[in-house]
Formats: structure tokens, C-alpha cells, sequence
């Protein structure tokens, strides 16, 4: 009989275990897996999904079939000018805002995006032989950080004051003009961009301009496209991206080099009075408005200056764009005789007088 009861706590036993076993089970196989790419970071920087990366990687992928003109440069922009400060402020990050350096540095630091080497004379080169590890720029630069994790999955983790983003004082871009003839359009777009380090020595009393790296800007659109960043003074609303910023062309920046058979700069080409250099700047401005006004027809030039020259003389008039002749024939109207005194003395009278 004991044997019995010691059997039935047992069977007991085994069933309740099995039955805590399933639950366990079914409640694992209902829990959704968090995907890798879904952790948020601890900082600001913006997440791609899976399907974002995709998109973004399709978008670079594909080649200007039908670009049948097209007119590259390099310009400087410096972050001191009004019209280049949002790409500045706020110099260390504030909440969720973050200048144009920080976001960068981050997403390096992070393994987001790959840096390339800035070879003498300005070029760029995306290859694998150019990649910059981003340790070596921390060490060269001098710049503290921490160095998390193994492999593939390292990442280094650097203080907001360290970031040096103050001292990112200008940029180096590289533009390209285009007209598509497939679709008829004239536009212009950021094809890769380099930030420059301006520090100055206080012993000798030198400021040294390094630059630093480049950076394919459509590796970087997608992440610049999620951060806002204000632009106005009298709008604090943060209505425009830093993608907006680029592709809009709010900025302002001075043509320092066009690509051209010699690979010259324009201070190789002219020298370097700022005069000249000045003149040899809003010389390409103009040629690329030139070309843009040649895109579409044009009224002739020889009847504009003509019908011009009549409207100067009040011989032609213009009705619903269309010149009319409007010379006025004096026409002979006939004078109207005025009243003449009649030719015919008038018969006199007499004066009359009482007379008694």
C-alpha cells in the first residue's frame, strides 16, 4: 500500500513537469525575436531598418544612363558665414540635435559608415585600399576614447566633450552638375564630402588646417536625411534635414577647383590674388547659368533689340506679347475756324439822346 502511494506521487510529479516544460515552450515560440538592426544605441544617431539599407544601396548602385553633360568641382565651405551656421550649431549635442561633425563622428565610431584617405591635391579615392581605420584617426588626432568589444563587432566609445566638432570650423565638397537627357532636368548634387580640422597653436602662434578624410555622400544621406537640424533665426522649427540642406543648396561655398585635364586648382590656373582668384570664380558661376539658359529656347535676340528700340520711340506697342505697329499718321483734322470777326464794317448807330 506505501508502495503503491509513493508510485502516484511520483506519476504526479512527472506530469505537472511536462506540463511546465510545454508552457515554457509555447511562451518562447510566442515572444518575437528582436531583430539586431531594431536595438536603438544609446546615443542619438539615427537606426536604418533592413529595408532602408536595401533602398539606400539600390539608389547608389545605379549609374547616370542618360547624363549627356556634366561639370564637376570642389568647393569650401566655411562655417563662419550666416548661411553655413546651421551646419555648425550646436557645437556640442544638445537633446536630440547634433551638428553635422558629431553625426559624422558617431556613426564612424559606431561602424556605420567607412571613412576614405584625403590624397595630396584633393582627390578621392573609394577603394579598399584608401579605407582609414578609425582607431588611427582617434590616435593621430588625439582624441580619448574607449575601445568596446572583439572583431567584427568593435566599437569605440568617445565623450561628447572630446568630440573635437569645434574645431571642424570648414568643409571640403565635392559638386557635380548634370543635365539628364531623359528626363530633361539640370540639377546639381553632393557627390562626396570632407571635413576639415582647423587648430591653432598658441606657443608658436600657427593655425594648421588638416583634412581629415572623405566620406561618399550617399553613404551618408541616408542617416542625414533623419537628422533635422534648424535654419532660421526667426523659425526655431527644425523643418529641413541636413540631406535637405545639401540637396536644396542652402549652402554657400567658394569654388577652389574644377576637374580638368591638368588637375590644376584655380590658384595654380590664375595664382593667387584674391582678385583674380575672384574673377576666375564667378566666371564658372556664370558658365554654369550660361549653359542652363541655352537648355531651352530663347526669343531672338536681334527682334527683342528692335522691338526694344521702337518701344524707346513710341513706335510700337506690345498687347498679349505680341508687337503692334502704332506709328500714328498725323491725320489732317481740320482746324476749326475761329470765330473771325466779320469783314463787313458794322453799320453805326446813332446815339440816342433825349431831346426836348
Amino acid at each position: 500500500m506505501k508502495s503503491l502511494h509513493i508510485i502516484t506521487l511520483i506519476f504526479a510529479f512527472l506530469i505537472c513537469s511536462s506540463t511546465i516544460f510545454s508552457q515554457n515552450q509555447d511562451t518562447q515560440r510566442r515572444t518575437p525575436r528582436q531583430r539586431p538592426s531594431e536595438v536603438a544605441p544609446d546615443n542619438n544617431t539615427p537606426v536604418l531598418s533592413e529595408r532602408a539599407k536595401i533602398k539606400n544601396e539600390e539608389i547608389t548602385s545605379k549609374a547616370p544612363a542618360h547624363i549627356i553633360w556634366a561639370r564637376e568641382m570642389y568647393r569650401n565651405i566655411n562655417l563662419d558665414k550666416d548661411e553655413n551656421a546651421a551646419l555648425y550649431y550646436p557645437v556640442q549635442p544638445l537633446g536630440d540635435r547634433m551638428n553635422l561633425f558629431t553625426t559624422i563622428f558617431k556613426l564612424m565610431a559606431e561602424g556605420k559608415i567607412t571613412a576614405y584617405n584625403y590624397i595630396l591635391g584633393g582627390q578621392e579615392i573609394f577603394t579598399d585600399e584608401q579605407k582609414l581605420n578609425f582607431e588611427d584617426i582617434l590616435k593621430k588626432y588625439q582624441i580619448l576614447y574607449q575601445k568596446q568589444g572583439n572583431g567584427d563587432n568593435v566599437h569605440y566609445v568617445v565623450d561628447d566633450n572630446d568630440i573635437p566638432s569645434s574645431e571642424v570650423l570648414e568643409y571640403q565638397i565635392k559638386e557635380g552638375w548634370y543635365y539628364d537627357a531623359a528626363t530633361g532636368t539640370y540639377k546639381s548634387q553632393v557627390i562626396a564630402l570632407c571635413p576639415l580640422l582647423v587648430r591653432k597653436d598658441y606657443n608658436i602662434g600657427d593655425t594648421t588646417r588638416n583634412a581629415l578624410f572623405w566620406i561618399p555622400y550617399e553613404n551618408l544621406r541616408p542617416y542625414l536625411s533623419r537628422t533635422m537640424i534648424m535654419t532660421s533665426n526667426y523659425n526655431n522649427v527644425m523643418t529641413y534635414s541636413i540631406d535637405d540642406f545639401f540637396t536644396k543648396g542652402m549652402y554657400q561655398g567658394d569654388i577652389i577647383k574644377t576637374v580638368n585635364l591638368k588637375d590644376q586648382s584655380l590658384a595654380q590656373q590664375v595664382g593667387d590674388d584674391p582678385e583674380k582668384l575672384k574673377l576666375a570664380q564667378d566666371s564658372i558661376e556664370n558658365q554654369l547659368k550660361a549653359f542652363r539658359e541655352q537648355l531651352w529656347v530663347q526669343p531672338d535676340t536681334t527682334q527683342v533689340a528692335t522691338n526694344n528700340k521702337n518701344v524707346k520711340k513710341g513706335n510700337v506697342k506690345t498687347v498679349n506679347n505680341k508687337t503692334e505697329s502704332t506709328k500714328k499718321e498725323k491725320e489732317e483734322k481740320p482746324k476749326t475756324a475761329k470765330s473771325e470777326k466779320s469783314s463787313t464794317p458794322a453799320t453805326p448807330t446813332k446815339s440816342v439822346r433825349r431831346t426836348r
